[in-house]
């Protein structure tokens, strides 16, 4: 990521939130964990920047991430690699039409006692219960399996009859998806699709990418990987991300930025109400402030800027607006429509005197 310059200044009544010693060492730690993570990521991946800096801003931000790409882009390598750098347990579920609720979360499983001859139920953890879960091609199996992934999601636990099991912390979900096979699948229904951070789009490498691949992994080379975090630093630093400081304006930025994509709203432009039949809610919002956070202090800053906001809005939005059939017919994607937002929605900055104390 390339760091932006501040766009404004300090936000009224700073004395409250200022950044203390320790949050700023921490924060500097975090930014320099980033780049050993950076650096030992791109010993197994080549290229694909945006996808490596999405999913550790998600990751730094509590976040779920929605991997889109075609087969072959080494979107399950990547999601392991980072598991392995993290020192965080990491499991695998391939998604298929028969898969059944329980094979996610466990079920319970009558046992009996070879000593007393009592029988009782005991849990049987499914493989949910890690800290890293790849739900591989997470389309592909029926509505009602899909839906064991929204407790979690959303509430780190698992309910299974009359219990509730807490999943381990941290706890990540990251999905993949192929955009052009579409026969046999399972539309993510907008209630879950809402509860992934971000949607990654995981493109081709370039012709220099592709070639560095070929000849990487044809060969005998295997990169040992170090250690970057543990599991309870990931905790800590976590925490870190949500004491970063916002001025006023840029929360109110954010906010525009969601409401602008409302056709229904009142003030919305002809081009939304022409290509949109849906908006974003609430939630876009917060991940777009969570997400500038963890941008800003992966940068090494320790405020947010407007700049950060933008930059983390298309895959915030990109899976949160609904395109109307004259967009598509127009050839007008979810992309295009967060671009011209980008671009309309103005920033509304105040100069303060003075500046954030780093």
């Amino acid at each position: 990521m390339n760091r932006q310059s501040d766009d404004a200044g300090l936000l009224e009544g700073l004395g409250e939130s200022e950044t203390s010693e320790m949050e700023a060492q921490a924060i500097r730690g975090l930014a320099t964990a980033y780049s050993r993570m950076r650096e030992e990521i791109g010993k197994v991946i080549i290229g694909q920047e945006d996808v490596v800096d999405q999913l550790l801003i998600a990751l730094f931000s509590r976040g779920h991430c929605l991997l889109v790409g075609v087969p072959g882009l080494a979107k399950t390598l990547l999601v392991s690699t980072v598991a392995r750098i993290l020192q965080l347990s990491f499991r695998r579920i391939q998604f298929t039409p028969d898969l059944m609720p329980s094979d996610i979360t466990g079920t319970d499983v009558l046992q009996d006692d070879p000593e007393t001859g009592h029988r009782s139920f005991q849990f049987m953890q499914g493989p949910i219960f890690t800290h890293i879960l790849l739900a591989d091609e997470i389309n592909r199996t029926p509505p009602k399996t899909q839906a064991a992934l929204l407790e979690a999601m959303q509430e780190r636990h698992v309910t299974v009859g009359s219990s509730t099991y807490r999943l381990p912390s941290p706890f990540f979900v990251l999905a993949t998806q192929n955009p052009i096979e579409q026969e046999g699948t399972y539309p993510l229904p907008e209630a879950q699709l809402d509860r992934f951070m971000f949607n990654v789009l995981v493109d081709y490498p370039s012709a220099a990418e592709e070639l560095r691949i070929l000849k990487q992994t044809t060969g005998s080379h295997n990169p040992e990987l170090k250690p970057a975090l543990t599991g309870p630093q990931i905790l800590a630093l976590q925490e870190v991300v949500r004491k970063v400081p916002v001025a006023e304006h840029v929360f109110v930025y954010a906010r525009d930025l969601v409401r602008a994509t409302r056709p229904n709203e009142e003030g919305a432009t002809g081009f939304i109400k022409k290509y949109l039949t849906w908006g974003a809610g609430p939630r876009a919002g917060q991940y777009l402030i969570l997400g500038a956070k963890a941008r800003a202090i992966l940068e090494g800053r320790f405020h947010v800027t407007t700049e950060d906001v933008k930059s983390v809005a298309t895959p915030v939005l990109r899976h949160r607006i609904l395109t109307t059939f004259q967009a598509d017919s127009d050839g007008i994607s979810p992309e295009d429509v967060i671009q011209k937002l980008i671009s309309h929605v103005k920033v509304e900055v105040k100069e303060k005197a003075n500046r954030l104390r780093k």
